[in-house]
Formats: structure tokens, C-alpha cells, sequence
């Protein structure tokens, strides 16, 4: 697909174009940058074009040289040196190394540096908002025949990932659901009943904007399947969409790309109901209504 990559390729590419824009910035040319670090020019070029990856010293190193104290400008290219590695840098969900794979781990290192997520959900309540006995479910269903231990692992992962709701600053979170993904009986209605409860509290968070398509709205623009789009602090260049396959996740990096799919994202918000009316439909689906 033209203008689509892997995360990993993606985040090598806009941190090499962030680490050139500084450089810049600071007034230096490339011979300048590698004489302050002790490197040959021709790694600084193939930094900054995205041919080869860099570590999170060397970016370390690097933002030194070019005098970037803002830390958490820092800790975000740390961050996706490692996700340009599809390793997702050095944070808690490293631990899980033997049970995610790359392209999850890359995944949730940029969800954890993000300022904002707009997300679409057509089938299932989104991570970030599921219960744990709601993500075991979802789980077994999507991954059926995984042992326990690692269902268990995945599911830790999944509520794990959820703090980043209450940070300091929290991520802002914008989710647009189907009616369908309310009333599909995932685990049962114990279960629901319980994530419906979840989707009440969590929704009345400042930090959370939660707004449900009704199925009297009939067909919509995000009909052909969820997405995500990350936006981060900073760097706006760096917003991408992240669209999730069985087996993988692919992200769409081009300009003309993320305008449509932030158009279409805002046509969305304003066809749903109310973030007021959609809480009155979860509470009365809740209630059996």
C-alpha cells in the first residue's frame, strides 16, 4: 500500500527529519554535529535520513550537542529511538519482550509518549478503557489457543498501558464507538455489564471524550474499520495513524493521508451523539433497556 510503512521505518524517518530540524536550529552543519560527537559525518546523514537507526544515548548525545534541555522533548526521541528499532525503547512493557511482539511494543512506546489519541472503534471497547475481565475475554477470542500464562501476560499488559490516563500530563483521550461494540455480549453479560459500568467512570474523566455512533445513523465514513491517530507534544510533523491487523499494524505516515483520516475523524464527532447522550445510552444499555 503507497504511502504506508511499519512502525519501525516510520519512527526512523520523522526522528531523523526531528534530530535534523534541531541541528539546524542550533546553527550546525553536519561536519559540525559529528566533530561534537566524535562520529563520522556519514552517520549523522544516515541518522537524519532514516537509513539507519540510533540508539537512545546517541540521541542523547546528540540533543546535548544541539542543547535541547526540554525533557520531555528528550524523553519522546529517546523514546522512539527504540521504537525505530521495533523494540519500543526501555519502558515497563520491556519486561513483556517474550510475550509481545515488536510491532505491539512499538505500539504502545508511542501511546506512552503521545499527548492526544483519537481513536475508532467499530467491534470492541478500545484498550485503554477495558476491564480486565473484559480484555481476558477479548483476548481469548482473538488469540484462541494461547496458553493461560500468556493470555494472563497480555491482559496485565492491557490495564498496564491504562496509567497513561492518569499521568502527569494524562493522555488525552477521544473515542468514537459503533453502537455495536455496546451491545456485542463480549464474555458475557456479567462482563458487559461490568465494562459498561467502566465506560460510565472513565467517560466522565476531563481527560476523556467519549461520543457513541448510534445504528440509526445508518452507514458513516469510518464504516471500513478502526484506527488510531497519535499526536505528540512538540513535534506536529510527527502525528501518524496506526491502523491494527490481525497479525500486525501498519501506519499511515503521509500528509495527505492523516488529513483525511482527521477529517473524517471530526465528520465522525460531530454525526455522534453528545458525550451527555452518549453516557444516557451506555447507562441504558447497562440497565437492560
Amino acid at each position: 500500500m503507497r504511502g504506508t510503512r511499519h512502525g519501525p521505518a516510520v519512527r526512523r524517518r520523522k526522528l531523523g527529519e526531528e534530530l535534523r530540524r534541531l541541528r539546524l536550529g542550533a546553527g550546525l552543519t553536519s561536519r559540525d554535529a559529528a566533530r561534537l560527537v566524535g562520529w563520522h559525518q556519514s552517520k549523522i546523514s544516515r541518522i537524519e535520513t532514516g537509513a539507519s537507526g540510533v540508539t537512545g544515548a546517541d540521541v542523547a548525545r546528540l540533543l546535548d550537542a544541539y542543547g535541547v534541555r526540554e525533557p520531555r522533548l528528550r524523553a519522546l526521541l529517546e523514546a522512539l529511538s527504540g521504537a525505530a528499532e521495533g523494540g519500543g525503547g526501555s519502558g515497563w512493557w520491556h519486561a513483556y519482550r517474550g510475550v509481545l511482539p515488536p510491532q505491539y511494543r512499538d505500539f504502545i512506546s508511542l501511546e506512552s509518549q503521545a499527548c492526544t489519541a483519537r481513536t475508532l472503534e467499530t467491534s470492541v471497547v478500545p484498550g485503554l478503557l477495558q476491564t480486565p475481565d473484559y480484555a481476558r475475554a477479548v483476548t481469548r477470542a482473538a488469540l484462541h489457543g494461547l496458553p493461560a500464562a500468556k493470555v494472563d501476560s497480555l491482559v496485565e499488559v492491557r490495564i498496564a498501558r491504562q496509567e497513561v490516563l492518569h499521568g502527569d500530563p494524562p493522555l488525552r483521550l477521544e473515542a468514537v464507538l459503533d453502537e455495536a461494540v455496546l451491545r456485542r455480549q463480549v464474555g458475557g453479560p456479567g462482563v458487559m455489564r461490568a465494562q459498561l459500568r467502566r465506560l460510565l467512570e472513565l467517560g466522565s474523566l476531563p481527560q476523556v471524550r467519549l461520543q457513541v455512533l448510534p445504528f440509526r445513523m445508518g452507514g458513516y465514513v469510518g464504516l471500513s474499520g478502526p484506527f488510531v491517530i497519535f499526536s505528540f507534544p512538540n513535534i506536529s510533523d510527527l502525528d501518524v495513524v496506526v491502523l491494527d491487523h490481525l497479525t500486525s499494524s501498519l501506519y499511515l505516515e503521509r500528509r495527505e493521508d492523516l488529513e483525511a483520516y482527521c477529517a473524517a475523524f471530526r465528520t465522525m464527532q460531530a454525526h455522534a451523539l453528545t458525550p451527555e447522550e452518549s453516557s444516557e445510552l451506555i447507562a441504558g444499555i447497562g440497565d437492560g433497556a
